[in-house]
């Protein structure tokens, strides 16, 4: 029986290396009442040393109900790459719904059903079988303990640093949405065991809904063909590079649809401390310079305040949180039509942006009425993490954070204060931010994940008390006109 017209097209991708005892036997675990309901099963034999393309093909042969397709790679893909060309034969055939299977039988067919549920109920893009959410099941199905206790480390490391609240992160028993997988960039991944841990990342990353449903433990006479201590070396390093990517040190690819200028929600951000100066003012008339999609406009609104903003594009929706909007080009100057006569200026992560940043300082005076200011952020060029990419001759341009690759001036706290005085402006009150873990957080799926990194913030605020120009991530100013 085929699917129904109207149905999801459902295919089911089983990895398989070594596997000629197991496969038939896994594919007889198919649920008779779900065969109904699959497109394709595609087996995919990693160029195996042994039979498993001959078994097979036996199996194709006998013409049971079950729509199989065999494939023999003519060389070894790895686990990753086997993954791979799967998930891009599950888009070429247009399918709706791709589930990961193992040949070996370790996850349980029957559970099939089960794992595509949420993704046909629109519930879900993701479906993880976790071995782990039900109390004791994973050693009672005869899960070794160093690989419970290690499984159960890890998943704690890999939700702190990316957010999450997962019970588990390596479980091979998957369903995707195909659609979801055509939103990330699962074709860079490894081609080997930690393309599992890459592909939950980029997930995350593109905010894709994860669920995750319990299913039994089953350790039979399979070889595992993974080397436990890198493995747990590849995927622990993979996180941390992607929470550092939030942030923005390294080269972003991780965080690749993380926006690079993002409002910075933490009490203690440059936008948070910004937004306390302007909240012990009363009702002002405010020019926001560079304002972005008026996403920190629409904060200062909120708190009383009249808002012009300017900036180079015409983000969505950015009229509806300002109450005036004007688009132009800073590097020419500040507009025209802009006016005068603001109580103050904010100018949030934009100087850096400009080949002549002297210039529009110095225009801010005469747009200021008597007794106005300017509040100014600028990233810390002198913070340890460039120190130590220039020390190591490692200079780069990063996809965000202090060496973001659309800066084009870097400043120091001495260098950007000369550079005020040069503007005919002087320092009323200057403070710093520390590291913005705020940012990593973003996405996470409790608050519990999201306080985690407390201590690390704790620690990082006081070196930035004691030291700013190491460990100050930004500085921010009130300024004034005259010296």
């Amino acid at each position: 029986m085929s699917p129904a017209p109207d149905a999801p097209r459902i295919g089911i991708l089983v990895v398989a290396y070594n596997a000629e005892k197991h496969l038939a036997a896994t594919l007889d675990r198919i649920p008779a009442d779900f065969v109904g309901r699959i497109t394709e099963v595609l087996v995919c034999d990693d160029a195996s040393q042994d039979d498993t393309y001959g078994v097979g093909l036996a199996y194709k042969e006998l013409g049971g109900a079950l729509p199989t397709q065999i494939v023999r790679r003519p060389i070894n893909l790895g686990y990753g790459g086997n993954q791979k060309a799967g998930y891009r034969w599950a888009i070429d055939e247009g399918l709706d719904i791709v589930v990961l299977l193992h040949a070996d039988g370790q996850y349980a067919p029957e559970m099939l059903p089960e794992m595509v549920a949420p993704i046909v109920a629109g519930e879900a893009d993701a479906v993880f079988g976790s071995r782990m959410m039900e109390r004791g099941t994973a050693l009672q199905g005869g899960m070794p303990r160093y690989k419970y206790y290690g499984n159960r480390i890890l998943t704690t490391w890999q939700n702190m640093m990316a957010g999450t609240s997962m019970s588990e992160w390596h479980s091979g028993y998957r369903a995707y949405s195909v659609a979801a997988l055509q939103q990330i960039p699962f074709q860079t991944n490894s081609d080997g065991f930690d393309f599992d841990t890459e592909i939950i990342v980029q997930l995350i990353e593109s905010g894709a809904r994860i669920t995750e449903i319990p299913i039994p433990t089953y350790y039979g006479d399979e070889i595992c063909h993974v080397d436990g201590i890198a493995y747990a070396w590849d995927v622990s390093r993979l996180v941390g590079r992607y929470r550092l990517h939030k942030m923005g040190f390294g080269t972003g690819e991780l965080a690749f649809s993380s926006e690079p200028y993002e409002m910075k929600h933490d009490p203690g951000s440059s936008h948070g401390r910004l937004l306390a100066w302007l909240a012990d003012r009363p009702p002002a008339r405010v020019l926001d310079l560079g304002c972005t999609d008026g996403a920190l406009a629409q904060r200062m609104r909120a708190l009383g305040h009249h808002v012009t903003a300017v900036d180079v594009s015409r983000h969505p929706g950015v009229e509806a949180r300002v109450d005036r909007f004007i688009e132009a080009d800073l590097e020419h100057g500040i507009p025209d039509e802009a006016g005068d006569g603001f109580d103050v200026i904010v100018c949030a992560d934009v100087i850096e942006h400009l080949r002549n940043p002297a210039e529009m300082l110095s225009a801010t005076a005469s747009r200021l009425a008597a007794g106005g200011s300017v509040l100014a952020s600028v990233p810390n060029f002198g913070h340890w993490y460039p120190r130590v990419r220039v020390l190591l001759g490692l200079f780069d341009y990063d996809r965000r954070g202090i060496l973001d690759e659309t800066h084009v001036r870097f400043f120091t706290r001495r260098s950007f204060e000369r550079l005020v005085g040069t503007a005919g402006l002087s320092v009323v009150r200057r403070d710093a931010t520390g590291l913005p873990l705020d940012v990593a957080n973003r996405g996470s799926r409790d608050d519990e994940a999201a306080g985690r990194l407390g201590a690390v913030g704790t620690i990082d605020r006081a070196l930035v008390r004691l030291r700013p120009q190491l460990f100050g991530y930004q500085f921010l100013y009130e300024l004034k006109p005259g010296r």
